[in-house]
């Protein structure tokens, strides 16, 4: 099973697994095709959305473990 940390760039992220997007898109991440952001880790990406980067790396892993089920 795929799991992230807060330091697995946004693009890697992606690359794991694309459908992990809408969960993204809706706590207000909608700069995802965006280069600069691909360069970007979770925990960068959660503190410029106001985003507790922990829980965020919780929901996304227990998003791709539920995935692979």
């Amino acid at each position: 099973m795929a799991k992230v940390t807060k330091d697995t760039m946004i693009g890697e992220l992606l690359q794991i697994n694309a459908d992990v997007a809408p969960l993204l898109l809706n706590i207000g991440m909608h700069c995802l095709g965006c280069p600069s952001s691909q360069m970007e880790t979770i925990e960068e990406a959660a503190m410029v959305h106001g985003i507790d980067p922990d829980g965020l790396v919780t929901d996304i892993n227990d998003f791709l473990e539920h995935a692979e089920a």
